[in-house]
């Protein structure tokens, strides 16, 4: 089981992604990146949602797709 302070370590991390998220779509946008700003904004959504709580940071197995993998 997992301890509060781990819990507050994954909200820190979420909302460090989110903030990191929201300057990727500042830099997207000057470049006239429309699809890239469309999926970094989905992206930035999922993770609000999901450091509100609202949805969970993983869904069940195999209800989802995995991600590939690929090296970034």
């Amino acid at each position: 089981m997992r301890s509060d302070r781990a819990g507050l370590e994954d909200k820190e991390t979420i909302a460090y992604i989110r903030q990191m998220l929201g300057e990727l779509h500042q830099v997207a946008r000057q470049e006239g990146a429309d699809m890239l700003c469309y999926l970094i904004e989905m992206a930035y959504v999922e993770a609000g949602d999901v450091h509100a709580g609202r949805r969970p940071r993983s869904v069940a197995h195999g209800e989802r797709d995995k991600t590939s993998g690929m090296t970034m």
